[in-house]
């Protein structure tokens, strides 16, 4: 099954710079990906593409924070450092493979091009 990763990533930035999320972040992203061609080194496409994962494991956790938040007050600590929190968490699970997304995404870029 072949995946078009052009149109994928095209798409995730799209969706990005939709959301009004920090601009850093998507330009730093939207760099990265844009610098992608077919004599990329594996070293840079890898960075990328755990860079994707990072990204949409971020999203995914603060979604699931938002579906069970509490009525009660929240910590002060987690509402200044909740979303560095959230970011450390998904670098984390990125870093650790666990999930394998960008380790699949790298293979499906590589048997593309």
């Amino acid at each position: 099954m072949a995946i078009d990763t052009n149109s994928m990533f095209s798409s995730y930035l799209t969706t990005q710079t939709g959301n009004a999320l920090s601009s850093s972040k998507t330009s730093s992203l939207e760099g990265t990906l844009g610098k992608l061609s077919s004599d990329t080194d594996d070293e840079t496409l890898m960075e990328a593409c755990k860079g994707f994962e990072t990204y949409l494991v971020e999203q995914v956790y603060k979604e699931m924070e938002k579906s069970v938040k509490e009525e009660e007050e929240e910590n002060e600590y987690l509402s200044c450092f909740g979303d560095t929190l959230i970011e450390e968490y998904a670098k984390a699970t990125t870093e650790s493979g666990s999930l394998g997304l960008a380790q699949k995404l790298f293979q499906s870029i590589k048997s593309n091009s």
